[in-house]
C-alpha cells in the first residue's frame, strides 16, 4: 500500500509528533511511567484558564463539562489504539508509529495531510497560548503599580513605546530563535520534567490560596452560565485535555499493553479531578473578578510572583519542544526531511505575530480547542475507527462512531464561532 515508504520518509533523526516529551524512552514502560507520561502529555497552560471559564459557564456546568470531555477524550484515544492494533494485525501493514502514520494507512495521502494540518495548527496554537501567558504574566509581575492593578489596566501602559504584551513577546523572540534552532532537543528533556513539576507545585499553591480567599470573601457564584457560553466552555475543556497525538507512541512503549486502557483511564480520572478542583476553587475565590489567567488574581506577594515567574520559565523552555512536531511536518514536506533553520525561524515569527493579535488567553484556548482540537481529538479517531471496523462492528458501534463525528463537527463549528465572537467582542 506504500505505507512503509511514506512513513520512513519522515524518520530522519529529528523528533516528530510521536516523540515523547521525556526524550528518548526506554523500549518498554511500566504502568507508573505510562501514567506519568500521559499526565505530562496532557496537562499544560490550559489549566490556568479554567477558573475564568467556570465564571462564564457556571461552576456546576463547568465540572460536568470537564468530566464529559474527559470521558469522550478517553474513548476517542482508545479508538486510535484499537484501530492501530487492527491495522498492524493485517498482512501488508508495517509499524504505525504516529497519528500521521495511522491517517496514511487508513486514508492514504489525504489522511496524512489532514492529520499533519491538525497537528501543526494545534501544536502551534499551544505555543501561541504560551507566549500570551508569558507576556501577560510578566507585564502583571513587573509593570503593575499596585496590588489592585488588573491586566486590563496594564494594557494602557507603555514600555519603551510598546504595549507590555508586545514588549515581552518581542523580548522573547530572539531567545526563542536560538532555542528553536537546535536540531535535536533531547537534552531539553530535564527542563520539560521541571516544567511539569513546577506546574503541579504552582497549582497546589494557587488552590491553597483560593481556599483561604474564599473563606474570607465568599463571593456570589453562578451554577449555570446559560446556553450562549456552552460551546465556549467546551472549547477550553477540549484544549485542556488535548494530547491525543501522544497516545499511539505511549501505547507502543507500554510493557503490559493489555493494561494500557486501565492506566490511561486512571490518568484521565486523576486529571479530570484536578482540573475540576482547580477551576472550581479559582472561581469560588474570586467570583466575577476572576481573570482570564487565574494567577493574576493572586496579588503582588512574593509567593504569587515566584509561582508566576516559574510558570513563565517552564513554558518558555517547553515552547521549542512543543513546536518540534510542526518543524517535522514542514521540513518533511518542504525540505525533503532536512533540517532548515530559516524555515524554523519563519514559523517562530508567524507564531509570535499571531500571539500579538490575540487579546485574551482563555478566549484563545477556547478557539484552538473548539476548532482543530475537536477535529483532531474526536472527529478523526471516530472516522478512522469507523472506516477500519465498518464490516465488523454492530450497528450500535457504527451509530456511536457517526455520532461522535457529527458531535465533533458541531462542537468545532459552533465553538469556533462562539470563541471568535468573544475574541473580537462582537455581540450578536
Amino acid at each position: 500500500m506504500g505505507f512503509e515508504k511514506e512513513a520512513s520518509s519522515s524518520s530522519y533523526g529529528l523528533p516528530r509528533e510521536d516523540t515523547p516529551l521525556l526524550g528518548k524512552p526506554q523500549p518498554l514502560s511500566s504502568q507508573l511511567k505510562t501514567f506519568a507520561n500521559v499526565f505530562i502529555a496532557i496537562v499544560g497552560a490550559g489549566v490556568l484558564g479554567l477558573p475564568y471559564t467556570f465564571k462564564k459557564t457556571g461552576w456546576i456546568f463547568g465540572i460536568l463539562m470537564i468530566f464529559t470531555v474527559s470521558v469522550l477524550t478517553y474513548h476517542c484515544m482508545m479508538l486510535l489504539v484499537y484501530t492501530r492494533r487492527k491495522l498492524e494485525s493485517r498482512h501488508g501493514f508495517s509499524k504505525i508509529n504516529s497519528f500521521g502514520d495511522l491517517g496514511f494507512s487508513v486514508c492514504g495521502p489525504i489522511g496524512r495531510i489532514a492529520v499533519d494540518i491538525m497537528i501543526v495548527l494545534s501544536q502551534a496554537g499551544f505555543c501561541v497560548s504560551y507566549l500570551i501567558f508569558i507576556a501577560n504574566t510578566l507585564a502583571y509581575v513587573f509593570n503593575s503599580s499596585n496590588l489592585s492593578s488588573s491586566f486590563t489596566q496594564l494594557r494602557s501602559q507603555n514600555i519603551l513605546g510598546f504595549k507590555p504584551k508586545t514588549f515581552y513577546i518581542w523580548g522573547c523572540f530572539p531567545f526563542q530563535l536560538g532555542l528553536n534552532s537546535i536540531p535535536t532537543l533531547t537534552h531539553l528533556a530535564p527542563l520539560s520534567i521541571f516544567a511539569d513539576v513546577v506546574d503541579l507545585g504552582a497549582m497546589g499553591v494557587v488552590m491553597v490560596e483560593d481556599v483561604m480567599i474564599y473563606l474570607q470573601q465568599k463571593p456570589v457564584l453562578n451554577a449555570f452560565g446559560g446556553l450562549s457560553v456552552v460551546f465556549y466552555g467546551l472549547g477550553v475543556a477540549v484544549y485542556a485535555f488535548e494530547g491525543i497525538g501522544m497516545v499511539l507512541p505511549l501505547e507502543s512503549e507500554t510493557k503490559n499493553k493489555e493494561k494500557f486502557g486501565k492506566t490511561l483511564g486512571l490518568s484521565m480520572i486523576f486529571i479530570a479531578l484536578m482540573y475540576g478542583g482547580f477551576g472550581a476553587l479559582g472561581y469560588f475565590a474570586f467570583g466575577e473578578q476572576t481573570q482570564d489567567i487565574i494567577t493574576t488574581n493572586l496579588g503582588k506577594g512574593w509567593l504569587s510572583n515566584l509561582v508566576q515567574l516559574c510558570l513563565c520559565i517552564n513554558l518558555f523552555f517547553t515552547f521549542p519542544l512543543m513546536m518540534n512536531p510542526v518543524y517535522e511536518v514542514f521540513e518533511r514536506r518542504f525540505c525533503d526531511g532536512r533540517y532548515c533553520i530559516w524555515l524554523r525561524w519563519l514559523v517562530v515569527l508567524a507564531v509570535s505575530l499571531v500571539a500579538l493579535m490575540v487579546p485574551n488567553f482563555a478566549d484563545f484556548l477556547s478557539l484552538v480547542g473548539s476548532s482543530v482540537c475537536c477535529i483532531l481529538g474526536f472527529v478523526l479517531p471516530a472516522l478512522f475507527h469507523l472506516l477500519v471496523f465498518k464490516d465488523e462492528v454492530k450497528w450500535t458501534g457504527r451509530i456511536l462512531d457517526v455520532s461522535i463525528v457529527v458531535l465533533g463537527l458541531v462542537f468545532a463549528v459552533s465553538g469556533t464561532w462562539s470563541s471568535l465572537m468573544e475574541i473580537f467582542s462582537i455581540k450578536v
